[in-house]
């Protein structure tokens, strides 16, 4: 059979050959939910560049992105909306991606950047940087230092359990309590400009981003999805237990520290550009393990599902009290807050 061709496999599952005498095992409700959160997330990027206080037609936005239609609209669309609408998939993606790594890992659906301190460490060294405290670095790169100072602080209270168990959870919770307090210290003792400049790093925002950010999110987006999605298959077969994977060959430890600094770094970029925006780490790889196969790590559609999430959050805050903008940050809290406490009233409920 030539390269690429798919073979005959059971009905919920296709193999795909590959060049050098490789397979693939795809999961079609993978394959079938990937298309409808890619269609769905087209549909509202083009919402997100039609609707504003200027509508614009769904085809004269989509042409105006691309060079064409007349300069008022070229404007309008490339340079604010399009590239707010760019922040706003690189950050939805890069939340939701670190959600799902950090879940799989802990085998706990709670355990997500927002939920266990890295979003809060990574937003105060950035503000640290805005507000010039400190040595004067970039915030995305202070952004980075938090969060791994968040994470492993995180670590050496959960007393050696690794990222499994809640002792974990809770130890972050507890970590982004400290640094959620150190920022909101650091506001409180700097002139009114200098907090305003800082304020959208601790809400969470798309409005007026930093376009050098945006571009370093962009180049670590590259390298991390396409290190998640290589970790996928690892991370599944742990998600029985580190003795039969490493029956079956994996370097359990050497994955787990993987993908814990790719989580790292996805978040931290993704904070030094919207601000602490947690929860879609949360909703989005929930949306795509309802959608996808139960078996798998959906990389892909919580990638998918984050951007869908991100873009429909903002695009609610621009338009639900115009001309006045809800922070994405605050609408993603009002969505993912309920949804939260669902998962803690289930979880209750299953238990005896």
């Amino acid at each position: 059979m030539s390269g690429g061709a798919v073979s005959r496999s059971p009905a919920h599952t296709a193999v795909l050959r590959l060049p050098g005498g490789r397979t693939l095992l795809v999961q079609r409700r993978t394959q079938r939910a990937n298309l409808l959160l890619a269609l769905l997330l087209a549909a509202a990027a083009v919402m997100a560049l039609s609707l504003g206080s200027t509508v614009v037609a769904p085809h004269d936005a989509v042409t105006a992105l691309f060079g064409g239609g007349d300069a008022v609209t070229r404007f309008l669309i490339q340079a604010l909306r399009g590239p707010r609408l760019l922040a706003g998939i690189l950050t939805g993606t890069a939340f939701a991606v670190a959600g799902c790594l950090m879940q799989t890992l802990a085998h706990n659906r709670l355990a997500t950047p927002g939920i266990i301190g890295i979003d809060n460490g990574a937003t105060a060294f950035a503000v640290a940087s805005v507000l010039g405290v400190g040595i004067a670095v970039a915030p995305p790169a202070m952004a980075l230092v938090g969060a791994a100072t968040a994470t492993a602080l995180a670590f050496g209270l959960a007393g050696g359990t690794g990222t499994r168990g809640y002792r974990f959870i809770v130890a972050g919770i507890a970590i982004g309590a400290l640094f959620g307090a150190v920022t909101q210290l650091m506001l409180a003792r700097v002139a009114i400009d200098a907090a305003n400049q800082a304020y959208p790093w601790t809400v969470g925002t798309l409005n007026a981003r930093s376009a050098d950010a945006v571009w370093v999110l962009g180049a670590g987006v590259a390298v991390g999805l396409p290190a998640a999605l290589a970790l996928a298959r690892t991370l599944t077969v742990m998600r029985l237990s580190d003795f039969t994977a490493q029956g079956l060959g994996v370097r359990v430890r050497a994955c787990r520290w993987l993908s814990l600094a790719v989580a790292v770094l996805l978040t931290a970029l993704a904070v030094a550009v919207a601000g602490p925006v947690g929860l879609v780490g949360l909703v989005g790889p929930e949306i795509a393990r309802h959608l996808s196969a139960p078996a798998s790590v959906p990389v892909v559609g919580a990638a998918l599902a984050g951007a869908l999430v991100m873009v429909l959050a903002d695009l609610a805050g621009r338009l639900l009290l115009a001309p006045i903008e809800i922070p994405v940050g605050i609408v993603t809290a009002v969505v993912g807050g309920p949804y939260l406490l669902w998962i803690l009233l289930r979880a209750s409920r299953m238990t005896p």
